[in-house]
């Protein structure tokens, strides 16, 4: 088998070859903003309070514009939604540009840009994971997935952010232009999808109702769908537990570890590595072990991962930890998305995803909230030890439903399964 059958079988159709070299594009541009955007704001601004806003840039759109992105993703063609909000990345990437070149950016100008691209992404984000259910059999979702999670990882975790820094010492503005030039790459190769990608197309036309009526009746498919709700607050339950320690990751590696800045950078890369090599087992994963089963295995690892990091004083073992952690990450993250997609019909993917996603940063902003405070009154490993706790509570509630979840959305149907 060659490394192009592996990396997008030929199963998988060839439109789906196209939104996989699209997404791994346009991550390769992300990837590179991944380390650029706080280069470019630390020196523009010595502030704390600062330097973190333009994190919260990136939050913040998903919180006041998540839903909305669904609710619409669900009413247009997808595919030409996504090169909507992508061009419009591209144009607020070349502003920047001009401001750099110019010699006229303040910190605030950066913040601003920060907030417009965060916007536009939050479209392209929750549309692109509509497209795949719709141009792949349900058998083959995981594969699917997986295979985008790997772009993901290639492209966004370990090859933009050293092309970052790199093309950032050669000037604040070559980042942010190679990263525009991506995305607009990105525009032209999702393009060349061909299959149906508007949910509604065989409809007619005909009087809509308002945004916010499609919002209500999304929200309320998933909390008459027990499998789905469940899913969403898991998710929403282990972001919280998963963001408070590594809110302050960076105080816990290089002061409680004594990793240095270097060995910090090594610890996040390491996830990374393990998400790769979860890629390779995924496929005999997915056959040999039921969703239900694989499902338990990766929140109970992610309780004992708490548990080990409250532990230890070794930057080694650290470093072994965080690469379990990327691998078990990997395949959770492929499975609930894989669960999700085969139980949500095509025309509400888009609404269930927002309201996902809108949970997924939700958990992180509260949990890196409550990580904060708990550094500082209990010390550095004090968010470890809570998100044991909360995990393993959390683990302990949803054991059972797990099973309902899984049986819902299984691995074989009446297509028949896919193959590695």
């Amino acid at each position: 088998m060659g490394i192009g059958e592996w990396v997008a079988p030929r199963r998988l159709g060839r439109d789906f070859r196209w939104l996989f070299a699209s997404s791994v594009t346009s991550n390769i541009g992300d990837g590179i903003a991944l380390a650029a955007s706080p280069l470019l704001i630390a020196s523009l601004t010595d502030s704390p309070v600062l330097v973190a806003s333009g994190a919260i840039m990136q939050f913040l759109p998903w919180l006041l514009f998540g839903l909305h992105a669904g609710a619409i993703a669900d009413r247009v063609d997808r595919r030409a939604l996504i090169m909507v909000a992508n061009g419009i990345r591209a144009l607020v990437l070349v502003g920047l540009c001009v401001f750099l070149v110019t010699g006229i950016t303040s910190i605030w100008m950066v913040l601003v840009v920060a907030f417009l691209y965060g916007t536009a992404e939050v479209f392209v984000d929750t549309t692109s994971s509509t497209l795949l259910p719709m141009m792949v059999t349900k058998p083959d979702l995981g594969i699917g997935n997986a295979r985008l999670q790997a772009g993901f990882l290639v492209a966004n975790q370990l090859g933009g952010p050293p092309l970052g820094a790199f093309l950032f010492a050669l000037g604040s503005f070559w980042p942010f232009a190679v990263q525009a030039i991506c995305v607009a790459f990105a525009v032209i190769l999702i393009s060349r999808i061909t299959a149906t990608t508007r949910a509604e197309a065989t409809r007619a036309e005909r009087e809509r109702p308002a945004v916010h009526t499609d919002i209500a009746s999304g929200i309320r498919w998933l909390w008459q769908n027990p499998p789905v709700r469940t899913l969403v607050v898991i998710i929403l339950a282990f972001n919280v537990t998963w963001a408070a320690p590594w809110g302050v990751l960076v105080l816990y590696a290089t002061e409680y570890l004594q990793m240095g800045p270097v060995g910090y950078g090594a610890l996040t890369t390491a996830s990374a590595i393990g998400g790769l090599l979860a890629t390779v087992l995924y496929g005999r994963l997915e056959r040999r072990f039921s969703f239900a089963t694989l499902m338990r295995v990766c929140l109970s690892a992610e309780v004992l991962m708490h548990l080990a990091f409250a532990l230890t004083t070794s930057g080694a073992v650290a470093f072994v930890i965080m690469i379990a952690f990327g691998a078990y990450a990997f395949v959770w993250a492929t499975i609930s998305t894989t669960v999700r997609q085969r139980l949500v019909p095509h025309e509400l993917q888009g609404r269930i995803a927002s309201v996902n996603m809108v949970g997924i940063f939700g958990g992180l902003v509260i949990g890196q909230a409550l990580g904060g405070i708990i550094a500082q009154v209990w010390g550095l490993t004090g968010p470890w030890w809570f998100a044991f706790v909360g995990a393993a509570i959390t683990l302990l509630l949803v054991w059972r439903p797990i099973s309902h979840i899984a049986a819902a959305a299984p691995v074989d149907d009446e297509d028949g399964a896919g193959e590695e």
